[in-house]
């Protein structure tokens, strides 16, 4: 993804008042998705007056802003800012390299922590040690955060391991769930309602509005899932939790 070209979306349109969606493609494409990952660097490193928030998803990217900073008198406030975000695609920036971080998640496979492993297994025709295997191997891409506070879906599953959503949803899904949805998989960040499949539990605290950021793992950062047993998650829940 070389020069400023690639970042560029195919259409901007105000959402509301008070910001712009960024579209640059549709659907579930990696690879459209790190343009919008690209582009929210690129918009981050430039320092825009007003701006309130930049909210990557799989295929836009909402830029919230203050109208006040872009009215002018003259054009609407959403026309100014448009005007501006153009301009910063039109020119490159040194600032927009990637500087994703990598966050390891530690996962209790099985049994109680993973009720669904040997449904994904049986689907899958191979093994739960195989699952856990496929399912640990890769590393994954946060493609955006969404469903609830500080939910990751992520991109990067092994294709194998690709199965669809239970037909009867949970009604409580334990907080820390790694879960599969299709061809994603995802972390459940507290305990909610959801109809994935599960495979594992981590100890750790994926949203903390005490945090700065409170979530664990942001859009555009990468994902290491890392298998452990039950003792090693008793133990690190009780940090998380000190």
């Amino acid at each position: 993804m070389s020069g400023h070209a690639a970042h560029e979306p195919l259409a901007i349109e105000p959402l509301g008042e008070s910001a712009l969606l960024l579209r640059f493609g549709a659907g579930l494409d990696p690879d459209v998705n790190r343009r919008v990952h690209a582009a929210s660097a690129l918009l981050a490193a430039a320092h825009l007056p007003g701006i309130v928030d930049i909210v990557p998803a799989y295929a836009t990217l909402a830029l919230h802003y203050d109208a006040s900073a872009w009215a002018d008198g003259h054009a609407p406030p959403h026309r100014n800012i448009e005007a501006a975000v153009r301009s910063i695609f039109r020119t490159p920036l040194a600032s927009a390299a990637d500087h994703a971080a990598t966050v390891e998640i530690p996962v209790c496979y099985g049994g109680e922590f993973g009720p669904d492993l040997d449904s994904v297994a049986e689907h899958a025709m191979i093994d739960a040690a195989e699952v856990i295997a496929r399912h640990t191997a890769p590393t994954y891409s946060v493609a955006m955060l969404g469903f609830a506070p500080g939910f990751p879906y992520l991109f990067g599953l092994d294709a194998s391991l690709h199965t669809p959503r239970r037909a009867s949803p949970r009604t409580r899904v334990p907080a820390g769930s790694v879960a599969i949805g299709g061809r994603q998989t995802g972390i459940y960040p507290a305990e909610l309602p959801g109809g994935w499949q599960l495979i594992g539990r981590t100890p750790l605290l994926l949203f903390d509005a005490r945090r700065d950021p409170p979530s664990l793992v942001m859009p555009g950062d990468h994902v290491r899932f890392a298998a452990i047993d039950a003792d090693a998650f008793a133990e690190l829940e009780r940090t998380a939790k000190s």
